[in-house]
């Protein structure tokens, strides 16, 4: 399988290629050539392991053996992905049961080890994070020989336990605390990547979304979503830079059985009015209390409109967004303790009240699924502000709330990045 830049399409590069890179010239995105089909009834009595190797195969291609890729799903996705039941026609999937509590160990633990796989050289993996990614890959990553992990995230912006979490790995890991939003985060090393000098010195990959391989597992869970029930699927997707929403659709190219997708955002509402007016008009991140969602600007929109064929009236048919605001994401948390004894992060009410004010239909076949795409402990002070209860913090994150934290304070400058990278080099 080959990838391409979606700026630059005379621009190829095998997976192994696309994976270190991350990003291509010019910011460009890879996306794969063609879009495999998967064989019919590949998710009949099968397993999560054997879904996650049989949609990875085709995507990888020939820079990996089967072995490979078997071996890297299996240690990677050593965790339970449920569909739990809340109400009649909607349902959770929990992708929050990794040792980071939240859906991006998926990915993360997949990269690290496809990373493992293809490359000898030294990397530094640069990631700017508005929440979870950062301890995904922190620990994803934990350790490895030849990686040093530079995490970005926004000062003040972050959940206190997501911020232990980033600032007390240690080892080959490195948190720097910007002053700024998420998108300078961002754009900051997006700069990185297109900086030359700076790479000769201190070559990097990126572990955002932006790279093919955090991007293309996160299709995965929408098939073994599928695989458990046989009702008609619609996904409610909490979306902040829409990797989530664009790997769904993915997996639905590849064959998965989905009628529709729905993306959740909060007050950073940059993709809903795209797909309302037709025009895409970027927009200063707005702080909330669904800070992983705290995106103006999200980097995968240009994957949307490759898989709708650059149509945004076909992406229209296919993909909707929904607006939650704070008191209606605070209300659906404590109405979800109220009515069923559950604890849920804010991002996952965001998508819960979404998915609970769609049209259902009466035919008992239909389903709606929410991603639940975080621990509720994660953000133990939002949740017991809305419900007046303290979720238990999973075994997983208390050992980081007992460390101290580490962090590099940098402006949200370019250049303080780029002077810091090139000082710290080994």
């Amino acid at each position: 399988m080959k990838y391409r830049s979606l700026i630059q399409p005379t621009i190829w590069r095998t997976f192994g290629e696309a994976l270190r890179e991350g990003l291509a010239p010019n910011r460009g995105l890879y996306v794969p050539e063609s879009i495999p089909t998967l064989p019919q009834g590949f998710l009949k009595n099968t397993t999560l392991q054997e879904i996650g190797t049989e949609m990875m195969l085709p995507l990888v291609g020939k820079d990996l053996s089967s072995g490979q890729v078997q071996d890297v799903v299996e240690d990677a996705l050593d965790f339970e992905i449920p569909l739990v039941s809340v109400e009649k026609g909607l349902s959770l999937l929990e992708l929050f049961h990794g040792p980071t509590a939240a859906f991006k160990d998926v990915g993360a633990r997949m990269m690290s080890r496809f990373l493992q796989c293809v490359s000898s050289d030294r990397l530094t993996v640069l990631v700017a994070t508005s929440g979870d990614t950062g301890s995904a890959v922190a620990q994803g990553f934990l350790n490895v020989d030849g990686i040093d992990v530079v995490i970005l995230y926004p000062s003040g912006r972050i959940s206190h336990i997501q911020e232990q979490q980033l600032t007390t790995v240690g080892g080959n890991v490195t948190a720097l605390e910007i002053e700024g939003s998420f998108d300078d985060c961002q754009a900051m090393v997006k700069s990185a990547f297109q900086d030359e000098e700076l790479q000769r010195c201190r070559p990097l990959t990126s572990a955002n979304s932006i790279n093919i391989g955090r991007w293309l597992p996160q299709s995965i869970y929408y098939a073994w979503a599928a695989a458990q029930t046989d009702q008609s699927l619609r996904f409610v997707i909490p979306s902040g830079n829409f990797g989530n929403a664009a790997a769904g659709i993915l997996a639905q190219r590849m064959g998965v059985p989905v009628h529709s997708f729905v993306a959740a955002v909060n007050a950073n509402a940059a993709m809903r009015d795209y797909l309302e007016s037709g025009v895409y008009q970027p927009k200063e991140s707005v702080q909330t209390i669904s800070n992983a969602m705290d995106v103006g600007d999200p980097s995968n929109r240009p994957r949307l409109e490759w898989l709708h064929n650059g149509s945004i009236e076909q992406m229209q048919r296919q993909l909707s967004a929904v607006v939650v605001g704070e008191e209606a994401t605070k209300r659906t948390m404590r109405d979800m303790w109220s009515r069923s004894s559950m604890l849920v992060c804010p991002h996952t009410a965001v998508g819960i009240h979404a998915a609970q004010g769609l049209e259902v239909s009466d035919n008992g076949n239909d389903l709606t699924v929410v991603l639940a795409t975080a621990d509720a402990a994660k953000f133990g002070e939002i949740v017991f502000e809305a419900t007046g209860e303290k979720p238990e913090v999973p075994k997983a994150l208390q050992g980081c709330l007992l460390k101290t934290k580490s962090s590099v304070v940098l402006p949200a400058q370019y250049e303080a990045l780029k002077d810091y990278l090139m000082e710290s080099r080994a």
